[in-house]
């Protein structure tokens, strides 16, 4: 019942939302910006009592972890998404029907927006961020593991918004625009069946987590987060530019949904594979190849260098997403196997292909079926900032309604607006 009134609140809070103007919203984003900056210490006095939960050696420590320049950054993503052009009000289709009714598609809010998302601290903020600047109310869930932070930045957030509920002379206070949850399994559970409460639920992290929300919710899903990523070495590409491409992919940060999990190299450039994987060996990546590739490692002087960082293949191998310093290698004879591996295994998030020839590498990018499909470029970009959006929801890996990064268009939906002069229908 507790979390049910909950729910209430931020649904009679999302229809003052849409009172703002674009411009307000604006303000306040700005206000909050500031505030993560000028607050920081309480942000990351939070941050460390959840890190000291957790083990460094742990590969979602990193994820987990929030520093000044992190936060920098965080504040930066706000202040963008601040200066957007509003996702609202935009007319998509607008006709003249014979009988003088007047119809017109215009973007709105969906209302108010679940968020499920595991121990990533800077999402509390870019879901709040686009949400409210897309006029949505959010109901935010986080991990146990980061929940410290979660509501040190939510507490945060609420002071911001008490303060422009009186400048603005509004009736209620605008806190309610955005809840954060208990981090335990049971308000997942209230969450996902808050019909006539909660528009939209987005799930941000794991395949297991995703596939519990999928297979439990009551109230709309969009599939975000899982990736298992692959990048296919042509027989035409340019060694370092792989070198680089493939490093960049799998460590920039080995936790995060973009990192690169299987490495896919044509025959003919076996003989280049100890040069490719190198850079990833010295960064102590765990290298589980397969026959041909393993072989190839194994006579070479890389192999007595790093010989326990080179694992056979098992069935696992392939179809993991590893999240942690550990890459798969698979081999094929031509382009079509790559896309039969990535048929099979991939999960629809990013794919690559390093490749001189433009035409393999435009039948890579037409006959992967993915979000996002990179040639001689690294899964790394995957990122809602990167691709100019501001921030991001998450990664929709999904079909139906959005794909790809979520951002401020992705998160409205439109309601048509029908004028007449009496019109009548006849029978």
């Amino acid at each position: 019942m507790q979390l049910k009134e909950t729910f209430q609140q931020v649904k009679q809070a999302s229809r003052q939302l849409a009172q703002l103007s674009d411009s307000q919203r604006n303000d306040i984003l700005s206000a909050v910006a500031d505030a993560i900056i000028i607050n920081k210490e309480r942000i990351l006095k939070a941050n460390a009592q959840d890190l000291a939960k957790m083990s460094k050696e742990n590969p979602l420590y990193d994820r987990l972890q929030l520093t000044e320049s992190r936060l920098e950054g965080i504040a930066s993503d706000m202040r963008n998404v601040a200066s957007l052009p509003s996702p609202l009000g935009h007319v998509t289709k607008q006709k003249t029907l014979p009988n003088g009714l007047r119809l017109c598609r215009v973007s709105v809010p969906f209302g108010v927006i679940g968020m499920i998302y595991e121990a990533r601290p800077n999402v509390t903020f870019d879901v709040f961020s686009l949400c409210f600047k897309s006029g949505n109310a959010c109901v935010l869930k986080g991990g146990k593991d980061a929940d410290c932070s979660n509501r040190e930045e939510v507490a945060i957030i609420h002071e911001v918004l008490e303060k422009f509920s009186s400048l603005f002379n509004l009736q209620s206070s605008l806190k309610d625009v955005v809840a954060l949850l208990p981090a335990t399994h049971e308000a997942t559970g209230e969450m996902l069946g808050a019909v006539g409460y909660i528009d939209l639920c987005i799930p941000r992290g794991g395949r297991k987590l995703i596939d519990f929300v999928r297979d439990n919710a009551r109230i709309p899903v969009i599939e975000t987060g899982a990736g298992v990523v692959n990048t296919y070495f042509d027989k035409e590409g340019d060694l370092e530019m792989g070198r680089n491409i493939v490093l960049n992919a799998k460590t920039r940060r080995v936790s995060v949904c973009n990192a690169l999990d299987c490495l896919i190299i044509h025959r003919d450039r076996l003989s280049d594979l100890p040069a490719l994987i190198e850079p990833l060996l010295e960064k102590n990546v765990t290298i589980y190849a397969d026959e041909q590739a393993f072989a190839t490692v194994a006579g070479s002087t890389l192999y007595t260098l790093h010989s326990k960082l080179i694992e056979h293949a098992s069935d696992d191998s392939f179809g993991t997403e590893f999240m942690d310093y550990k890459m798969a290698v698979k081999t094929v004879d031509s382009i079509d196997q790559a896309l039969a591996h990535i048929q099979q295994y991939g999960s629809g998030h990013s794919e690559a292909i390093i490749t001189a020839d433009e035409n393999a590498a435009r039948m890579f990018q037409q006959q992967v079926d993915a979000a996002c499909v990179y040639w001689n470029a690294p899964t790394s970009f995957t990122d809602g900032a990167q691709f100019g959006l501001g921030a991001e929801i998450g990664i929709s890996t999904q079909k139906l309604g959005p794909r790809g990064p979520m951002a401020l268009e992705e998160i409205t939906t439109y309601k048509w607006l029908i004028e007449g002069e009496g019109q009548v229908r006849k029978p």
